[in-house]
């Protein structure tokens, strides 16, 4: 059709978008165009706006590394992560969940590590955490066999890739659940760190007045046939950003008990005081076993 005047614009684009033969990609186009011709008009977009959002938009494709994803930065910092996570686990959103963010530096192929062992891969000063976990089915059974990737940032609140001072793969792991699901290791307790802010992020954040910083996590990608994906973070709840997180991923279920103990550990005598212990239950709902598209490499 001919466009005569703006209103035009909008059901030209629509009828063109019904005609998408994949029913889903067809449901997903007609919906967006909605949305977006409609936000242009909710807010009058002027030209340089517009020439402004585009050069935004390709400034944050630019940006794209192999140690760096803006645009994961940015879904987290307008939390369409977290809704989109919540929205597609817990009964569809209805109940809790142990899923949580993928988060921008998850790494394919982290070292296999034995149950009990460390993930610690050079000097990393910190008070020590031993964590001790178990990954169950919704009924409360024990998941066997499972993968289980485990990542988090240094007490200096950088993560390995960002951090040349740190070894290749420090504080990555790979673990298997027992035949009681569980698994455990050694590492240092993470702390929070504020996300990158040289970017186009850091400036929206700036704009808005907005500090930057995560609260300390620790991070888990837990595989198993038969099982969606569980990728979950667990959070201290003494963490001076536990109800500010920038990334808006901090859930009620996602909050871990890290206990301080200030004498000395009963059977590692090289654990010194003060150390840490967490505990913490995975729950794995029924799906497909389909691994995302790491963010870095």
């Amino acid at each position: 059709m001919l466009i005569e005047r703006q209103e035009d614009v909008t059901p030209a684009v629509l009828e063109v978008m019904g005609r998408t033969r994949d029913p889903r990609l067809r449901e997903i186009m007609t919906s967006l165009v909605k949305h977006l011709h409609g936000f242009v008009r909710d807010v009058s977009l002027t030209e340089a706006e517009f020439r402004e959002a585009t050069a935004i938009l390709n400034e944050m494709g630019k940006l794209a590394s192999d140690t760096h994803n803006e645009m994961v930065l940015m879904a987290g910092s307008l939390g369409v992560s977290s809704l989109v996570c919540l929205l597609n686990n817990g009964d569809n959103g209805n109940t809790e969940t142990s899923q949580s963010l993928l988060g921008p530096f998850w790494r394919l192929n982290s070292p296999a590590v034995p149950n009990g062992g460390t993930i610690i891969r050079s000097d990393t000063p910190g008070d020590p955490l031993l964590v001790n976990a178990c990954v169950q089915d919704a009924a409360g059974n024990p998941v066997v066999g499972a993968e289980v990737d485990v990542w988090h940032a240094s007490p200096v609140g950088l993560y390995e890739n960002q951090d040349p001072e740190q070894a290749e793969m420090n504080l990555r792991g790979k673990f298997t659940t027992d035949e009681d699901g569980r698994f455990w290791f050694r590492t240092v307790k993470m702390v929070g760190y504020p996300i990158p802010t040289d970017t186009v992020v850091g400036r929206l954040l700036k704009a808005q007045d907005r500090h930057p910083y995560r609260p300390a996590h620790l991070h888990a990608l837990i595989y198993k046939p038969g099982f969606k994906v569980l990728i979950s973070q667990v959070y201290d709840p003494h963490d001076p950003h536990i109800d500010t997180d920038v990334q808006f991923g901090v859930t009620k279920a996602l909050i871990g008990d890290f206990i301080r103990h200030d004498e000395p550990h009963p059977t590692c005598p090289d654990v010194a005081a003060p150390w840490y212990s967490l505990d913490y239950v995975y729950v794995m709902e029924p799906g497909e076993a389909i691994l995302p598209r790491p963010p870095i490499k």
